[in-house]
């Protein structure tokens, strides 16, 4: 299929602590992590995101190049490259300190994207959130949406507006990979598969919801599906819902499901494809939270480790 995606978002750098160790550097952002993680599967990713022409910068961009990922003009205009300072907890966990300005530099829209996907800091943090919510409303006309919000609460100043922003894009969106504490934050109180079934009557075709070590589920017209989680010795959490998302895109591109020519296609996936596709996705993050930072697998090494 030809074709590309458009990814959207923050790039930064995790500066990753990890009990009494000294603090480790990884390249992340969730965008950046989608976009090397479909780029290191084959597919021709671009990406459009803000980022400064300093040391963790060009850090960034070699990384990028590195995966075969295609940055957009103008994404380079930031005074500073963002970073998160992540602290891990005994069992992977990670929790977020960031620095980051979100101004970005839009590209016009481009008619051969198959997909456009966008979510976490890039769809709440002012002033850039409103132009991406632009720019995916203007792409929806040619491209199949995904979006993940991947919430960071210390980042919404107000809560009630992050919640709008989220459920708009949520009503914008063919795709929507959660997780249980992205759901539980929005909707505090109520049973996480509920608020998934109440997002995908606003729209997508499908909702997916990750659960850590309690695995996965996809839901869509013609119902849901749930699997366990890969088992695997974790190292980090970092980057494992990218990872996800990532292969789930993949595996829905190998079924030739993206694109907007296809988006009533992709509304009737049937059960059997959805849960093949959540397995797809379920070992790219597995693979994945068995190496330290957000190393998201190439082609070879997921089908590989699927095989043995």
């Amino acid at each position: 299929m030809n074709g590309h995606a458009l990814v959207v978002g923050e790039a930064l750098v995790d500066i990753v602590h990890r009990g009494g160790d000294d603090p480790v550097e990884h390249v992340g952002g969730s965008p950046l992590n989608v976009a090397v993680g479909l780029g290191r599967l084959g597919r021709t990713v671009h990406f459009m995101t803000r980022l400064a022409a300093d040391e963790r910068g060009r850090r960034i961009i070699e990384h990028l190049d590195s995966s075969g990922v295609h940055l957009t003009p103008g994404s380079a205009a930031a005074s500073r490259t963002a970073t998160a300072k992540a602290v891990l907890d005994p069992e992977g966990r990670a929790t977020y300190e960031f620095d980051i300005d979100w101004h970005p530099v839009v590209p016009p829209p481009t008619v051969d994207a198959l997909l456009i996907h966008t979510g976490s800091i890039a769809t709440v943090l002012e002033p850039g959130c409103d132009t991406v919510a632009e720019l995916v409303a203007q792409q929806s006309a040619t491209s199949t949406v995904s979006f993940d919000p991947n919430i960071r609460p210390a980042l919404i100043a107000d809560e009630q507006r992050g919640r709008a922003r989220i459920e708009h894009l949520v009503g914008l969106s063919d795709i929507v990979k959660a997780s249980d504490e992205d759901l539980a934050w929005f909707a505090p109180g109520q049973d996480p598969v509920v608020t998934a079934r109440e997002w995908l009557s606003r729209g997508p075709a499908i909702v997916a919801v990750t659960r850590g070590s309690g695995g996965a589920l996809a839901m869509s017209a013609a119902g849901t599906v749930d699997i366990p989680a890969v088992q695997v010795d974790v190292v980090d959490t970092v980057g494992a819902g990218d990872a996800f998302t990532a292969g789930l895109l993949d595996a829905l591109w190998t079924q030739k499901l993206l694109g907007a020519d296809r988006r009533d296609t992709l509304r009737g996936i049937r059960t059997d494809a959805l849960r093949a596709a959540l397995e797809t996705a379920a070992w790219t993050s597995a693979l994945t939270v068995g190496r330290a930072g957000a190393d998201l697998p190439t082609r070879e090494q997921r089908d590989r480790a699927v095989r043995s």
